[in-house]
């Protein structure tokens, strides 16, 4: 569907850009805050099923909790909340306050770091460029093209990629490094990963909640990426680098270069966050914001739980190179011979 793209583009903004007001029953207590919070989640996020999560139990677990908070003790009601919510194991979930922003950090914790950044700058990254939210510069005494992107807070656009792939026009490959990256725009990924597509292509599905039921879901819609509006595209081979930290946006675009031409994934199983974010508010002002659309890559498997590389490569804090970046390096000239398109 050709319009797809756009409309779901269109409904992240306007997703986060505005919090839907609280319109509920409930009075501004400590039991009038959770119940309409737990509600809202049971009524709008998308991922109870598919992470088999039993969220009555949750309730009947917090009730009691709750009921023992004073009104004026707003700092054990938000930790309280904020225990609840992390249940969900889920990243995109927060509760926005004057004074602290709920966060999780089950999903990442316990899996290895992957990155050291004084390592990629100090070896890497030495006479480094920027274009856009791109750092890029030529490794491996100038045969690989590297680029790193920390968020897709930033475009990294057609212009910024014109000009970084004219200063590649000698390397062999590109590597991508989207480690620790923890989202932003989807559509700035989307720019990023069309460089490495010769043709249009679907990517991916989405869909959303349609009703109140934790199964209540509306039909699969595909994920259309467009070429770039460059005059040519990269075909030479592409590494990208991915961690347990590339989160969000970042994920969706580890996601999508898997269809890429030439291209092959390396590093740790990436962080997950297939979910868009919606935000509600609750009777005492604060917001919560959870995943209310579900994404899919083009085999129609949930992204949610994080992609695994085509390369699983651990990298040893104890050495003075990144090893992710090396076994790219050395995978971009063993495959260098059998790509004819340069």
């Amino acid at each position: 569907m050709a319009n797809v793209r756009l409309y779901i583009v269109l409904l992240l903004v306007a997703c986060t850009a505005c919090t839907h007001r609280f319109d509920g029953v409930e009075d501004n207590t400590p039991m009038g805050n959770m119940e309409c919070l737990w509600r809202t989640l049971d009524e709008k996020y998308c991922y109870f099923e598919e992470k088999s999560i039993d969220w009555q139990k949750v309730h009947d677990d917090y009730v009691p909790k709750v009921k023992t908070i004073r009104s004026e003790d707003y700092l054990a009601l938000f930790d309280t909340l904020a225990n609840m919510v992390n249940c969900l194991n889920d990243g995109h979930v927060n509760i926005y306050s004057d004074f602290d922003v709920s966060r999780c950090d089950s999903w990442y914790a316990g899996y290895p770091k992957n990155w050291d950044w004084d390592v990629v700058k100090n070896r890497y990254l030495k006479d480094y460029r920027i274009a856009g939210g791109a750092y890029y510069n030529t490794i491996a005494d100038g045969q690989v093209g590297y680029i790193y992107v920390s968020s897709f807070e930033q475009v990294v656009g057609v212009n910024n990629m014109a000009y970084i792939l004219r200063s590649f026009k000698e390397c062999k490959g590109l590597i991508v490094d989207v480690r620790e990256n923890g989202g932003g725009d989807l559509e700035y990924a989307y720019q990023l990963a069309a460089t490495f597509f010769e043709h249009d292509t679907t990517v991916g599905y989405w869909q959303h909640k349609n009703g109140c039921g934790h199964n209540a879901f509306s039909k699969l819609e595909p994920q259309q990426l467009r070429k770039s509006k460059m005059p040519s595209t990269w075909l030479r081979p592409v590494v990208v680098l991915c961690n347990r930290k590339t989160y969000s946006a970042a994920n969706f675009f580890v996601s999508i270069m898997r269809y890429a031409h030439n291209c092959a994934i390396m590093g740790g199983v990436s962080g997950g966050g297939g979910g868009m974010p919606l935000s509600y508010e609750l009777p005492n002002g604060w917001t919560v914001r959870f995943s209310s659309i579900r994404m899919f890559d083009a085999s129609k498997h949930s992204i949610e739980p994080g992609i695994h590389p085509d390369v699983l490569v651990e990298d040893s804090p104890q050495t003075e190179q990144d090893e992710i970046i090396e076994a790219a390096v050395q995978l971009i000239k063993k495959c260098y011979k059998n790509d004819t398109s340069r």
